[in-house]
């Protein structure tokens, strides 16, 4: 992810022509603030979580093989969720009062430039690959409760952007705000609510 902010801020791939101001911390090379990876860890670990649940733990709970098939479930959707959140975080970040990036170009998408989306579901399929890598020699099944936490931090980072959005922009951003509810919100919750409500004897405890 830093590498990806690094690229985006100082050639424009793969997120468009951008540029943070000085509201979020020390700049790591003067381009990125410290704070952004960790944002993008903290949030791509958790929506990592979320869709692994849903296609890695849920077929090992009910004895089924893994196929390749649930590994690009598990990426692709997990990128989706990262993008959805975009949908209300790049608008309260950086279109209202008191921004902390600016584009350097016009946004076709809501002051969002279309190759901004497809940087973070670009970003978002590497990152979810390399933890799918990471975690794919001892896969887990994950509960209801260890699901908790996850879900939540998605949520309240959700409604963070969703908030500022909606209430300090013009009505138009309900449709990008919409958007993101039904690709980030609404799965999320029903990947959490389907998850095991224990551990059985295949599954590892993550505590």
């Amino acid at each position: 992810s830093l590498t990806s902010e690094l690229l985006g801020t100082s050639t424009g791939f793969p997120f468009g022509h951008y540029g943070y101001l000085s509201g979020l911390g020390y700049k790591i090379a003067g381009l990125v603030p410290f704070t952004i990876p960790l944002s993008w860890f903290y949030m791509g670990l958790v929506t990592f979580l979320l869709a692994y649940s849903g296609f890695i733990s849920r077929p090992l709970r009910e004895g089924k093989p893994l196929g390749f098939g649930a590994v690009l479930s598990t990426v692709g959707l997990g990128a989706i969720f990262l993008t959805a959140w975009d949908f209300v975080l790049d608008p309260a970040m950086s279109q209202t009062a008191v921004p902390f990036w600016q584009f350097q170009e016009v946004g076709e998408f809501f002051g969002m430039p279309y190759r901004n989306i497809l940087g973070w579901t670009g970003t978002g399929a590497m990152f979810m690959g390399l933890a799918m890598i990471t975690w794919w020699p001892k896969p887990v099944v994950v509960n209801r409760r260890q699901l908790i936490t996850p879900l939540l931090v998605y949520l309240v980072n959700f409604a963070f952007g969703a908030v500022i959005t909606l209430t300090s922009l013009d009505q138009r951003f309900w449709i990008p705000a919409t958007l993101g509810f039904v690709l980030g919100v609404v799965p999320v919750t029903l990947l959490w609510w389907f998850a095991q409500t224990s551990l059985g004897k295949t599954a590892v405890d993550l505590r």
